[in-house]
């Protein structure tokens, strides 16, 4: 799961990096000409607990608008030339929640905070609060990007724990998490309206296939709110990846209601309906190839293994749940096999991630549904 888990076992004395590690790998893993600036070979880092430092960066690549740009290293010792360049973009929003963006960056700016009671990271981390609920949709939804772009990513955004990662800090927030007690009564009052709004598509958006409620797409219509197409290779469709990180935090709640518990059972029913068995993916050794997307020295075979655990598809064809694959040229297959090499072997077709679900829950619905346990059923 990519969304923040500042909440989990939380050390505030240090700002950990495993939430910022998608911006930081991409930002060291490609060098991007649209990025402002790009990793140089060799570079120190800060440590996690040189909070003051961290702090900066992070404030330093906050853009005006509150919110912040992706595939950085909030860790890296830049240099002045750097620091220069980042700060005269300050006026060039393009800013998201991709990747962890913007959610993460509030949260560690909370631990400085925290810590140093310097009002500057309050300050910023309150405008990025401002950033969120401009950025909602009245719907309750968020996209990818804000201020909006003209392609997909003006969509409602499941998409590799976007969404999630937002509803986390705002529900840690709400749940009065020591770092967050310079949060006044009037920001805790917008934060219950977005968080309940954000709760309300997240209940309307849950795919009702035929009758019968199953679980979610990566990204809906912004204003149908109906599954929709990502990238060209990511179809609508019912989405288990994106699915299971939605129900981990909805069965995260204390005392969840009733819209919560049918919400989490329905998605059970389907994970366990779905379960693919006697299948395993294997990764093999292939001839170099490079490609514009990416170098690829992997393929990805399916074999048939009576001992593998169960697994998923990523996707499930909308009406009929057939796992789905997609090529870059938006054509749906239905194997593997079909998908192109550099598409097959440089994506997420399939997941495990159903089953931590399926591992959590058989306590959660003692605890909170013991009149109704939909693996009885099974």
């Amino acid at each position: 799961m990519l969304f923040a888990q500042f909440s989990i076992a939380q050390d505030l004395t240090k700002i950990d990096p495993e939430p910022f590690a998608d911006n930081a790998g991409h930002w060291y893993g490609i060098a991007d000409k649209g990025n402002i600036i790009n990793a140089r070979p060799g570079r120190p880092k800060y440590n996690p607990t040189e909070l003051v430092n961290i702090g900066d960066n992070i404030l330093l690549f906050q853009k005006a608008n509150g919110g912040w740009p992706k595939n950085y290293d909030v860790f890296a010792i830049l240099t002045r030339d750097q620091q220069d360049s980042v700060a005269a973009a300050r006026y060039d929003l393009k800013t998201t929640f991709d990747n962890g963006s913007t959610y993460t960056q509030i949260a560690a700016l909370a631990i400085v905070y925290y810590n140093t009671k310097t009002e500057k990271y309050k300050t910023a981390a309150l405008k990025g609060l401002d950033f969120i609920f401009s950025a909602q949709y009245k719907n309750g939804g968020w996209p990818q990007y804000y201020p909006l772009e003209s392609d997909y990513s003006r969509e409602i955004t499941f998409n590799d724990g976007a969404y999630e990662g937002i509803m986390e800090l705002l529900k840690d927030i709400l749940d009065n998490k020591p770092q967050y007690s310079f949060v006044d009564d009037k920001y805790r009052a917008k934060i219950k309206t977005s968080f309940d709004k954000g709760m309300d598509c997240i209940f309307k958006t849950q795919i009702n296939d035929m009758g019968k409620p199953t679980a979610w797409c990566q990204q809906y219509d912004e204003v149908s709110l109906k599954p929709a197409w990502a990238r060209k290779f990511e179809p609508p469709s019912i989405c288990n990846k994106e699915s299971a990180d939605l129900v981990l935090f909805l069965m995260s709640f204390d005392h969840p209601s009733k819209q919560i518990i049918d919400a989490v059972q329905n998605a059970v029913a389907w994970f366990q309906d779905s379960k693919i068995y006697n299948t395993r993916v294997n990764t093999i050794p292939a001839p170099r190839m490079v490609t514009p997307y990416r170098i690829s020295v992997t393929d990805r075979v399916v074999v048939t293994d009576p001992n593998a655990p169960p697994i998923w598809t990523r996707y499930y064809e909308l009406k009929t749940h057939r796992p789905v694959f997609c090529n870059r040229d938006s054509k749906v297959v239905y194997s593997l096999a079909e998908v192109t090499r550099e598409r097959r072997d440089g994506y997420g077709w399939y997941t495990y991630s159903p089953q931590q679900v399926l591992n959590k829950y058989p306590e959660w619905q003692k605890k909170w549904a013991s009149d109704n346990n939909v693996l009885d059923k099974k």
